[in-house]
Formats: structure tokens, sequence, C-alpha cells
């Protein structure tokens, strides 16, 4: 037993420095290089420069951009005539070596007449996500359809090519021009497209500021493209709309961004507030309210209308369950259920009319209403696409119709008065976007690392084959130590340089970084 255990301590001792030999050698070969850091001063995440969009993209002159987009140089410009056929070639790259884009049109950019062509909806946003990754250059793809936005979220290797491919599906999806679609789309690539989601989710994007609507679309976005064998999102994707899922709850925990705002539907009851007795004559607490449809949109009316003490509000909807909910929920609030075939008659019966529904075309048209109203009525439609013809409508004497882009002039003051609190709420999503942008720019080293250690590896195993015959003499347990200690020694040699490669954080110096190491270990030579 003594000489067995003798035996076994030398051959162990042999496979250490026959390993620890290999791996200088492998290191420190005439053919390496050393590596090289290059100290710079950690430079403070900003939020990136910004100009005023509307002539740096091309976009309608006569919409003013309530939020700032990217410089120009940091955009894709929208292609010309695609000169690829789409065909099944897409190439599988590692997640690292894609960009993010942003492709979309909202408030800022786009009227309610375009924005409703493109407008997806919810129940389609997985099947659109799936259709853009068989595109041959997408490789991951979320989609956002709200009321004031439509957005696509993709990671391409190709970013020039990716936006060709989106611009012919929806030009095929929607029958709207390229040409068109060229001059009403953003593109926004990089940092500045995941800012861009950062500020959607913080509600700093928005028509109203800081509303808390979106948040909850946006984590539903997350939600819908992060499903399994549904969802169309990868590994970049979901983790940036986790990221602005979190920095939007961020916002509004450490920010006053929240407080005090309004939301659309608030907006829709001040807007009525301010033109009823110009248009209708009456005061607020003399009107009869009439609410197509009995969501969410429906409930935050009835929440704001409750407070200026109306006289009825009359609900329209398909099912009765959800009206009666709102019964249950404001008990004072004179509100009275109605189906879907009162539509027309409680329309003019009462002096105005919210539309909310999830219809696809307009439910009130000049045709079904001609005829039918005997006092003057205010119609505002909230929705997108469009519930209500407002410009046809607007011909009737009796009637005076608003859609969601008349609220602008109703929020213009809110936004005024919350400029200091927008600095603020940017600060904290600079922090995100940073740490967004650091993991990243990471994925990048993760082939150099994956490579370093296969190659270590595969020295390690072949150092233990050379010591086989020395090796026969050890028991099992032994031989179990041996793989041990030999793995624990590879690993602390190759933790350096990859610990080092992972905290590197401008693009330029990990990539000389990986170069270094991949000559120094041999790497591009394979694995021999």
């Amino acid at each position: 037993n003594l000489r067995r255990g003798e035996r076994g301590t030398m051959a162990l001792r042999s496979v250490l420095a026959l390993v620890l030999c290999s791996a200088s050698a492998m290191a420190f070969s005439p053919g390496s290089v050393v590596l090289r850091t290059h100290h710079r001063g950690a430079a403070a995440v900003c939020r990136p420069n910004t100009v005023r969009p509307a002539a740096a993209l091309g976009r309608m002159s006569q919409l003013r951009m309530d939020a700032e987009l990217p410089l120009a140089a940091s955009t894709v410009s929208i292609p010309d005539a695609d000169p690829y056929s789409i065909e099944d070639t897409k190439k599988k790259q590692p997640a690292g070596e894609s960009t993010v884009l942003c492709i979309g049109l909202s408030h800022n950019t786009a009227t309610v007449e375009v924005r409703e062509k493109l407008a997806v909806a919810e129940d389609d946003w997985q099947l659109v996500g799936r259709e853009l990754t068989k595109l041959p250059s997408i490789r991951e793809a979320a989609v956002i359809s709200t009321c004031n936005r439509f957005e696509i979220y993709i990671s391409s290797s190709d970013t020039h090519r990716g936006v060709r491919e989106v611009l012919e599906y929806l030009n095929r999806r929607s029958g709207i021009p390229i040409s068109e679609l060229r001059d009403r789309l953003f593109t926004l690539q990089g940092k500045d497209g995941v800012w861009h989601a950062l500020r959607v989710a913080g509600g700093l994007d928005s028509l109203v500021i800081g509303e808390g609507q979106i948040l909850s679309q946006m984590k539903k976005c997350y939600e819908l493209a992060t499903e399994p064998k549904l969802g169309a999102a990868g590994k970049v994707l979901t983790r940036l709309l986790n990221t602005a899922v979190s920095a939007g709850k961020r916002v509004r925990s450490e920010t006053s961004i929240s407080r005090g705002g309004v939301s659309i539907s608030s907006a829709a009851v001040e807007l009525v507030q301010q033109r009823c007795v110009e248009d209708l004559g009456l005061e607020v607490d003399q009107l009869d309210i009439c609410i197509l449809g009995a969501g969410k949109m429906a409930r935050l009316l009835v929440q704001h209308l409750s407070p200026r003490n109306v006289k009825s509000i009359h609900i329209v909807n398909r099912s009765p369950e959800r009206p009666q909910e709102l019964i249950e929920q404001f008990p004072d609030a004179r509100i009275v259920a109605h189906g879907l075939d009162e539509m027309l008659e409680q329309t003019a019966k009462c002096h105005v009319t919210f539309a909310c529904t999830s219809a696809r075309e307009p439910v009130l048209t000049k045709e079904n209403l001609s005829g039918v109203l005997e006092k003057k009525v205010m119609l505002v439609d909230i929705s997108v696409p469009r519930n209500i013809e407002d410009k046809e409508l607007n011909e009737l004497d009796q009637c005076v119709a608003y859609n969601v882009d008349d609220l602008k002039a109703v929020v213009a003051a809110n936004q005024a008065k919350r400029k200091n609190l927008i600095i603020e709420a940017e600060e904290v999503l600079a922090e995100e976007l940073g740490m967004f942008h650091n993991w990243h720019q990471s994925l990048g080293t993760v082939p150099t690392i994956s490579k370093l250690q296969r190659r270590a590896e595969v020295i390690r195993e072949a150092e233990i084959r050379k010591s086989a015959s020395k090796l026969s003499g050890l028991t099992a347990a032994e031989k179990q130590m041996v793989e041990r200690l030999t793995k624990g020694i590879v690993a602390k040699l190759i933790h350096g340089p990859m610990a080092h490669l992972r905290t590197i954080d401008n693009v330029e110096d990990r990539t000389m970084t990986v170069k270094s190491l991949e000559r120094m270990f041999n790497l591009k030579d394979g694995l021999k």
C-alpha cells in the first residue's frame, strides 16, 4: 500500500508538471503577444445628443416633435428599392454581432390617418413578429401597436437589408407604397434604438408625458414577444424589453413624472370640458355622456367624468359583463348599460359620445348618423384605428367631431410643466441604457471565451492521455481527483483573460483584446 501511494503521488506530480509546462508553453510561446490595456477615463453615461428630427428624418413638416430623436448620424436611412430577392438564406450569427433596430411611427411623426393603416391588433402582435423573423436578415422581432404609435423592434446582422425587408413586409401587409413608408417611418439603430425604447416605456415619448398606460402596453409586448413557441424575441430583444419595462418602473418610482399627470382618457374629458360651452352651449354638469366600449379606456373615462358630476353616463357594449363591472365600481356615477343595437339611438340622445372600441373600421359614420341626430352633438374618438369618421361627420351641422390628434393642444400645458421631471427621468434611463449597452457589447466576446475554454480543455485532455500509462496505478477516486485538479488549474489560468475581456467597455479596446487572445492562444488555427 505504501509503494502504491508513492507511485500515485509521483504520477500526480508528473501530471501537474506536464499541465503547468504545457499551459506556460501555450501562453508564452514565441508567437504570443502581450495583452495591452488601454486606460481611459470612465465616461459618464449620458443620453444621446438630439436634434429636431422632423427635418433630419424627412417627416411631415407640419407636425411638431414633442420628443427628441437622436442625431441623424446614428440613424439608418430608409433604403431605396431593394436589390435583394428575399429568400430563406438567413445566417445564424452570434447575438453579439447583431444590431437592435427600431422602425416605426408615432403621434410625433404621423397623423392618425397614417397610423391606423399600420395599426396591428394586440392579438396579432406575435403573428407579425413571427412573420418578420422568417425574413433572411431578421433574427428577432417584437411589435407594439397603440393608439399613438406603431413600432417594430428587430435584431439584425445587416441593418440596411433588415430595414428593406421590413419595408417590403409592411408594404405587403398594409398596401402603403414603399416610397410613402420611407417618408413616414423613422428608423433608429443601436444605442439610439434602445434609448427610444426606454423613453417609450418611461412615458417620455407619449402624447401625455408620464402616462402609465404605455408601461402596461410595453409589458404586454414583452410578455407576448417572449412567450415560448409563439413569441419572436430572442436573447437580445428579451433583454431589451425586460430592461425597458424595468426602466419604466424605475422612472415612475424614483421620480415624480407620473404624479399629477394625465392619460389620453383624461385629456379627452378635459377637451370636452373646454369645448362644451362653445360647441354645445352647455356646461359639463349638464351633459349626458355616451361611451362606446367598456375596456380600460372606458373605465378611465368614467373615472374622470365622475368628479365633474355629469348628468348621466350611457355605456354601449357588445356584452353586458364589463358595463356591469363599471356600474359596481362607480356606484355614484349614474351609469346605464346598453347593448350594441342601441348605439345609434344613444349617440343621438346624448350630448357627447366617446368612442374607444377595438373595431378596425369606423362605427359612427356620416351615412349612419345622417337623419338620426336630433340635436347638436360632440363626438370624441380616442381609438386607433378610428371609430368615427371625423372629417365626414364635421360636414354635418349637428355634429362636432374630434380625433386623438386633437388632444395635443390640451396636453401642451402639461408637457411644459413637466420639463424638469423629464430631465430627472432621463438620468434614470441613462443608467439603464449604459447597463444594456455593456451587456450587449459583451455578447461579442462570448465566441472568443468559448474557443478559449475549448482550447484549454483540449490541451488538458491531451496531456492526461499522454500520462495515461503513469496513471494506471491510481484508484478511481484518485483519477477523479486528478481530473478535478487539472480542470481547476486550467480554469484559474484562463480566468484572468476571460474576466478582463468581459470588463472592457470600449468597443475598440475589446476588439483589440480579442485579436490578441486569438493570436496568443492560436484560437484561429482551430482546436488541434
